[in-house]
């Protein structure tokens, strides 16, 4: 592993995360090449502005989940050879109801080329610190939808006030978001803008 890249919960105490792409619960319907361990990995910088991200939630009474961090180019990689196989439907009510496998590249909601193999993009939402139970967003991870995008028209009241909370706790923290992905948000100092690592998480 690339030295300033490090196991996020080694640097954040206390943070929440299932890895979805080491697991068989993500939209290819099991783990990812290069996701060979159930952690998250980023970079220092990512790690720093996190534990300011993770202070800030606290603070309203939510903890941070994280669902990726780094993400391996040969991961982008293996999503792009998966969106040419015929399909077999067992992840597509969940994950992508209203559009093919292909689009996900022409809409947006995958790239051949990702801010996550840059280290310091994380796919993360909010927790309740009283109960543990997630909080809800109007759609989960990976939901490859408009509801998905930012002031999407269909989201209730305290699932729209859910996302302004953790939109508010990314941004406040360095962050900035994604249009299409509630989930998604990069640094906006990121030490590697113009690198895409490669290395398994392992």
């Amino acid at each position: 592993m690339n030295d300033d890249f490090v196991f996020v919960d080694e640097h954040v105490p206390g943070i929440r995360w299932d890895a979805k792409y080491a697991t068989w619960d993500n939209f290819t319907g099991k783990p990812v090449d290069g996701y060979r361990a159930n952690r998250i990995v980023g970079t220092r910088a990512l790690c720093s502005a996190l534990k300011e991200a993770q202070a800030r939630a606290e603070y309203l009474g939510f903890g941070l989940v994280l669902w990726d961090g780094y993400r391996p180019q040969r991961a982008v990689d293996c999503f792009l050879r998966w969106s040419e196989l015929p399909e077999d439907g067992r992840t597509k009510p969940r994950h992508y109801p209203n559009i093919e496998r292909a689009e996900m590249f022409e809409k947006g909601y995958v790239a051949t080329k990702s801010g996550h193999s840059r280290g310091s993009t994380v796919d993360v939402t909010l927790y309740h610190l009283d109960t543990g139970d997630l909080a809800a967003m109007g759609g989960g991870h990976d939901l490859m939808d408009s509801i998905s995008h930012h002031g999407a028209e269909g989201v209730k009241q305290f699932e729209a006030r859910n996302r302004h909370l953790l939109h508010s706790v990314m941004e406040g923290s360095g962050f900035s978001a994604y249009d299409c992905e509630w989930w998604h948000y990069t640094l906006k100092d990121e030490p590697y803008p113009d690198t895409y690592f490669d290395f398994p998480i392992a």
